[in-house]
């Protein structure tokens, strides 16, 4: 926060700091006032009825002012409103002290009590407490000039002025410094929010690079396993191959069309392995940032790769594709397919959720310029309106304990963004959901080296 918006802060906090102090300070003051008539009675008894009807009527005109902090003008002006209600009880003093000893009076100590409470209790500004001070001051002079007798007690207006002088100089400093530390304690508030917001900050980023290496460790697990399955599986599955070949061409299979029908279910289940152990592999293997730059396929393979490795996951989902004839892209091709096995898992599990067939799952793309954008829609639940704004949030997921950690969507929405595109969502409850994407097309020399 720079010192402009600090000090715009500050001030706002301030007026309601002030506004909750005067309103407590003037309930505080009817209190004493009114109080104060049992004084009034042990020293006066003769002006008891004059001095209460002084109090009640203070009284009632402190509690109207307090009454008016309620509008919204008045707490604009409440450093002016708590002036004029500290003020009426020194007035009333001012006069109960002309009307009986002068500066032999002890009314005096109930002005150097509001003195006080002006600069310790009430935040009063600098100069608003001098000039409170000032006046109270000249008050308690004019009270004693006012008295009948005059100056006859003239020790005792001295130091009670001088008295009256010192407390107002006191308040004046703990006015000033205690200024100072509220403003002190105020910007170490706006510090101690602003740490914590780049700690929040913080803790969505290492939640985010969690997600990224548990990824990153899956990754690692699967390639493991590819690597493990292609040396290990491609070989029978050759072996299978080629046994399947050389029975296909024996003629007594060619005679016998069960037998043949069955050989050719045999060679395309072989195939099918192949291809999703091939498939395994290049999922599992990321490009590197340099290699992100200069990689490109056709989305439309990479799409094939995904379906295939969802398959069991889509089993009895129609998956309609609307691509153009060119989907060449930049990229990481790896990542990609991770990103649409996301969603196409996710797709599946939402439709299966509602039970609701037919399952559909629409996959369309469009060139857009140097962008091509891609959208995965189902025909499923949807996506609460509340929940639509946090589906790419860290460990966010509507599913339940131990079906998934929240990070597919995430992680999805990074690689996206590693692309230049961004991932969002768009969906109506209860019909459909759908996930957008964008992918740059490679430049010209990428697809003149590719052959395109």
């Amino acid at each position: 926060m720079d010192n402009a918006g600090l000090l715009e802060a500050y001030a706002a906090a301030l007026r309601n700091f002030r506004l909750e102090f005067s309103r407590g300070g003037a309930y505080t003051g009817i209190v004493l006032i009114l109080l104060g008539m049992g004084l009034d009675s042990a020293l006066y008894p003769g002006k008891q009825a004059a001095f209460a009807g002084a109090r009640i009527l203070v009284a009632a005109l402190i509690l109207c002012v307090v009454l008016a902090m309620r509008t919204r003008w008045a707490q604009e002006r409440i450093q002016w409103l708590t002036f004029i209600w500290l003020l009426l009880p020194q007035l009333m003093i001012a006069w109960m002290i002309a009307v009986t000893e002068g500066a032999g009076s002890i009314y005096y100590v109930g002005m150097t009590l509001a003195i006080y409470s002006s600069g310790i209790v009430l935040a009063f500004g600098l100069w608003q407490n001098m000039v409170f001070g000032a006046i109270s001051c000249l008050l308690y002079v004019c009270a004693c000039i006012w008295y009948a007798r005059g100056f006859d007690l003239w020790a005792a207006f001295v130091v009670n002025t001088l008295f009256l002088i010192m407390s107002a100089s006191i308040s004046t400093v703990f006015t000033y410094f205690n200024e100072r530390a509220r403003f002190m304690l105020f910007q170490l508030k706006a510090e101690v929010a602003q740490k914590n917001m780049q700690l929040e900050e913080t803790n969505r980023n290492l939640a985010d690079i969690k997600g990224q290496m548990l990824q990153q460790e899956k990754m690692a697990a699967i390639g493991t396993l590819a690597a493990g399955l292609l040396h290990e599986v491609n070989n029978p599955v050759n072996f299978c191959m080629m046994a399947i070949e050389v029975a296909i061409e024996d003629p007594a299979a060619k005679k016998s069309a069960l037998i043949s029908e069955c050989l050719a279910d045999a060679r395309q289940g072989m195939q099918r392995v192949q291809h999703i152990v091939s498939d395994l592999k290049t999922f599992a293997y990321r490009k590197n940032g340099k290699q992100l730059e200069n990689g490109h396929f056709p989305l439309a393979r990479a799409l094939d790769a995904a379906i295939r490795l969802v398959g069991h996951e889509t089993k009895g989902v129609s998956i309609v594709r609307e691509l153009p004839d060119d989907t060449m892209v930049r990229g990481d091709e790896a990542a990609i397919v991770g990103v649409l096995i996301n969603l196409l898992g996710n797709a599946a599990l939402s439709m299966r959720k509602r039970n609701v067939p037919p399952f559909e799952i629409r996959i369309s793309a469009r060139w857009d310029g140097d962008r091509l954008r891609i959208s995965v829609r189902d025909n499923g639940p949807g996506i609460a309106p509340e929940n639509l704004a946090r589906v790419f949030e860290p460990f966010f997921t509507t599913r339940e304990v131990g079906q998934g950690l929240g990070l597919g969507l995430s992680i999805s929405y990074g690689v996206i963004e590693r692309h230049g595109g961004t991932l969002s969502a768009e969906s109506e409850f209860g019909s459909w959901a759908s996930m957008n994407f964008d992918l740059p097309r490679p430049d010209w020399e990428g697809r003149q080296h590719d052959g395109r």
